[in-house]
């Protein structure tokens, strides 16, 4: 019986190839309902700080899905948020 040695790199290296496919797999799923945004995106889309958009995540005022650590925002999900912030400051 042959032994194979797993290695760090090889476990960060399946991590890696793992996250990459859960993410084709969530935009494959999901493109003809949503589109999903990284953190910088949505930084760049609102004009916000990523301390900002560190303490939305935490009171939970925008909602987010984590995969491995990178966080994805739903565009219908914010734009939701927006809409119904907006008609509260009116």
């Amino acid at each position: 019986m042959e032994v194979e040695i797993i290695t760090k790199k090889d476990l960060k290296l399946f991590k890696e190839e793992m996250l990459d496919a859960i993410e084709k797999l969530l935009q494959k799923n999901n493109s003809s309902t949503s589109e999903w945004l990284r953190s910088r995106q949505v930084r760049e889309m609102l004009n916000i700080s990523p301390n900002t958009l560190q303490n939305l995540r935490i009171k939970g005022e925008i909602q987010y899905t984590k995969v491995g650590g990178i966080f994805l925002y739903n565009v219908t999900d914010l734009k939701e948020t927006l809409n119904g912030k907006q008609g509260r400051d009116h």
